[in-house]
Parts: structure tokens; sequence; C-alpha cells
């Protein structure tokens, strides 16, 4: 099989994130012999300036056709917030159907954490996140806009299918994780009294047919206080939209910060999107000294994602050693090495038993 990739490399830092993965795959590719091809598109702040475009229908139907989507950053300053956004970030989620977010939280050893006392071995988690439901559906609108009167509406749908399906997921990918086998529901059932009753019912019956699999739930409140007082507590985490936005982020706090942080927007059945959490940070565009390691995270998830485990597995390791022997920071510019140095170092390490 010859892997068709899609790549975006986006706005401001992305295309240069995005060049280290893209070396770090061709890499890697050679050493267990599989094939692939990629093709470039354009989309991104740059083309809205120029064109008034975002996401093209004919465009989005080629991207249907290909095993995955390689994304870099989407956020220009030029551009109004919500345009770029909700016109390619959103709309790829949620007309591709990628409707499971997936976060891994990972401490690599000789990355420092704000958390005190707290190590590698505190710090391994994965959330789980709904993906193309809840407030970002878009379901709302305003009512005397513009006056003293105004009321604004963001109503969050769950349906049953939606909620059913990402949970499923979960309780599947914590049995394939097999670590503490334990999956925590995170919502607010004590407020959000028909959003949340519907996903617990659900996390509970789905439960039944996972009896090797503990369930917890706690409000996103003490989730947050835990994940930074006791993250090992967690294993798996299972939640909505708007939630998992929010937990995910202070997910990438804890285990090092947006340099290494990476995700995936899945869609089982489909076309996946991956990417390195972090925003296009346009301030260091061009200066050689953003840190590629999310993006290059973003691929070994990807490689994984495509069933190439052992390829996943060595970039993994490979950045681990990067971390743990070479880098002075996560931070940009503060890496000790550029941008394409990091790059050259992970494909240097890629050999490693």
């Amino acid at each position: 099989m010859t892997y068709k990739i899609a790549v975006i490399p986006g706005d401001g830092t992305g295309p240069e994130q995005v060049r280290e993965g893209l070396k770090v795959l061709e890499a890697v590719a050679q050493l267990e012999g599989f094939r692939y091809e990629t093709v470039l598109y354009d989309l991104g702040g740059e083309r809205y300036l120029r064109t008034g475009e975002t996401l093209p229908d004919g465009v989005l139907e080629e991207l249907r056709q290909f095993h995955a989507i390689y994304l870099g950053a989407i956020g220009h300053p030029e551009v109004k917030p919500g345009i770029l956004e909700k016109g390619i970030l959103l709309r790829l989620r949620f007309e591709l159907d990628q409707y499971i977010n997936l976060r891994p939280v990972k401490l690599y050893p000789g990355v420092e954490t704000p958390l005190k006392d707290k190590g590698p071995e505190d710090i391994d988690f994965v959330v789980v996140r709904e993906n193309t439901e809840g407030l970002y559906s878009g379901a709302g609108g305003f009512s005397r806009k513009g006056t003293k009167d105004e009321v604004a509406l963001q109503v969050s749908i769950n349906t049953y299918k939606g909620v059913e399906r990402c949970v499923r997921y979960a309780f599947d990918y914590c049995r394939k994780r097999n670590r503490k086998k334990k999956l925590t529901l995170c919502g607010k059932t004590n407020v959000l009294t028909y959003a949340f009753d519907l996903w617990e019912r659900v996390f509970h019956s789905v439960g039944e047919s996972y009896p090797d699999i503990t369930r917890d739930y706690a409000h996103v409140d003490a989730i947050c206080m835990w994940m930074v007082k006791n993250p090992e507590w967690f294993d798996v985490i299972v939640t909505d939209n708007m939630f998992g936005d929010i937990i995910t982020d202070l997910g990438a706090m804890i285990q090092g910060g947006l340099g290494i942080a990476a995700g995936g927007n899945i869609n089982p059945e489909g076309v996946s999107m991956f990417e390195p959490i972090g925003g296009s940070a346009p301030k260091y565009a061009g200066k050689n000294q953003i840190n590629p390691l999310a993006a290059i995270m973003a691929l070994a998830m990807m490689l994984e994602y495509l069933g190439e485990e052992r390829a996943a597995a060595r970039v993994e390791r490979a950045v681990q050693e990067v971390c743990s022997r070479h880098l002075k920071s996560m931070a940009a510019g503060r890496m000790g090495y550029t941008t394409s140095e990091v790059g050259d170092l992970v494909v240097r390490h890629l050999d490693l038993n």
C-alpha cells in the first residue's frame, strides 16, 4: 500500500513545523519500508486574504480521498478570529465526521512540568473528546442584537448517536491502551442536568459491555483540580466538546507545554487529521525557532492510526531521546537548537532499538 497523505502547512510557524515532520516521515519510511505520497494544500490565512476562500467545496471533496491529513496550524493575525477556525478547522472536523479528538497527555523524561514533585510516572493519560457536537455545533442566535434587550443563545447539542459512539470509542481505547483500565467521565451532572444526564446514562449503559474497565465520574472543575494535584489518578478521560477543549489545554501545560502536545481528529471509518495542539505563533514565523516536536508527535499519532505502529514507536522513542538528552527547554527560541536542528536530531535517533 502507498499511503496518500494530504498536507496543510497552514499559517505562521505551521509550515516550519510540518517541514520537520515530513523530514522525519521520509526517514522513518525508509527504515520501516513503507511507501507514501503527499499532496500539499494551500489553506489558511494567506489564501483567505488573497482570494476570500477558506475551504472550497472542491478541495473538501479531494480531502475525502486521502488516508490521513497532516496539519500545521491555522490562524493569521490579519484575519478576524473565528473565520479560519470555523471555515477550515471546524468545517473539516464536521464535514469529515472526525467525531473523536484524541489527546495524549504524557510527560517525557527531561521535560519540565510546572507540577511540584510530579514526574513521567505520574503524568500519562489520554483525553477522548467528542469533536462534532456540543456547544461547537453552531446552534444559537441573537434576538434584538445591538440593543440593551439583546439575548444571545449558544445551544449545546448532544445526540444519543454522537455520545454513544464517542463513549464506545473511549472504552475500546482504554482496553487497547491496557494500563490502569479506568475510564473517567468528565461532566457537570449537577448543573447540566439534560446534556450530562444523557452522557451519564450512555456511559454506564455502554460500560456494561466492558466489565474489565473500571468506570469513574468527576465534575469538570474537580477534573481540573485533580489534573494538577493528582494526575496519576487518570488513565483515559472521556468528555464533551467544550470541556474537552479546556482540559486538554491544561493537559498540554502539565506535560511540558504546547511545544510537545499533539492531537488527532479521528474518524475511525474515514479520513482523520493530525496536528500540533499549539497555534500558529506568528511572532516566531520564519525565525527557525519554533519547537517542532508537537508536529513530529502528531506525525507519530498519524503513523499509528495508519497501522504503522513500529514506525510510530520509533518516532516516539527518538523524541524521548531528544527531550531527555538534548533540548534545554520546550519553549520556542530557548531549545538550544534551531527548528531544523531539532528535526535533524529526531531523524538521527530513529534507529534506536
